[in-house]
């Protein structure tokens, strides 16, 4: 699919019956891995991406320890560049608090190949929200960017009051409406795992809805998921983190018994660099 038809393509999916699954990559690796499993989309994760890195994510320590977000669109534009499909950035809280720091972002990942991406409601490096008018401000700022390019970019807002605010669900589904109204094309509360939960956050929010598995735990069917309301379903971190659980259970077996055991399950180097060969060649 030719990159400049991808932000297009990534919007149909947004409208399409039923919804579908967007897994995410870290490196462009993952990420034809992922493309060669047949998924229509697939997004990066600021984790798995910071993570491969060396670097925190989220619960960042102190600002020293983050992946910039020159950094974070270098790789960002190698998964892009790695695949013929579209790539959903994860873009965190765009790279700065203020309207103007987030459209810059949205820019630059329009730039940098990118078919959508989540912008969120979180203060990085604090335990709060933004306020409400300003969270709005910053969706208003990407909307005007993405149509100052002319761009069919899909912009997702992601609100955590599930998980950061008193209100919970009922100030989530407030605060999706907002940023729906603001210009968001999808909306993503992350923070539950159960199928009510979903269904009332996919009737009660106002737009395609994205919901993320894997956060903390492995319940849940992404085909139920789907059935009951969600739109597009996310993975985030969690094919790295298993991926980086299987490099440490791996050194352990090896410091500890001496034995290899985990290179039964490893995929073939021929069959690698086959993969890589005829999707680079795509």
């Amino acid at each position: 699919m030719p990159a400049t038809s991808r932000p297009a393509a990534f919007a149909a999916l947004h409208a399409a019956n039923p919804g579908f699954v967007m897994p995410n990559a870290w490196d462009a690796g993952s990420a034809l891995i992922l493309a060669a499993a047949g998924f229509a989309a697939i997004g990066t994760t600021s984790a798995g991406i910071a993570f491969s890195l060396g670097r925190q994510d989220y619960a960042v320590d102190n600002a020293s320890l983050a992946v910039s977000r020159e950094a974070m669109l270098v790789r960002m534009r190698d998964i892009a560049a790695a695949v013929p499909l579209p790539v959903n950035g994860d873009l965190e809280a765009g790279f700065g608090d203020r309207p103007e720091d987030v459209a810059a972002t949205v820019r630059m990942a329009i730039e940098a190949g990118l078919a959508g991406g989540n912008i969120e409601d979180k203060k990085p490096l604090a335990p709060v929200l933004y306020d409400e008018a300003l969270a709005v401000e910053r969706i208003v700022a990407a909307r005007e960017s993405i149509d100052a390019m002319g761009s069919a970019f899909v912009l997702t807002a992601r609100t955590d009051a599930i998980q950061w605010s008193k209100g919970g669900v009922a100030e989530a589904i407030d605060r999706a409406n907002r940023l729906r109204e603001a210009g968001a094309d999808c909306l993503f509360a992350p923070g539950v795992s159960d199928l009510p939960t979903i269904d009332l956050l996919a009737r009660e929010i106002d737009g395609p809805l994205n919901m993320v598995m894997g956060l903390g735990n492995a319940a849940g069917n992404a085909r139920d998921w789907i059935m009951a309301g969600a739109q597009r379903i996310s993975l985030g971190g969690s094919i790295a983190r298993a991926a980086l659980g299987f490099v440490r259970r791996a050194a352990d077996e090896l410091r500890d018994e001496g034995t290899i055991s985990f290179a039964e399950g490893q995929l073939p180097h021929a069959e690698l660099n086959a993969l890589f060969a005829r999707h680079r060649a795509a």
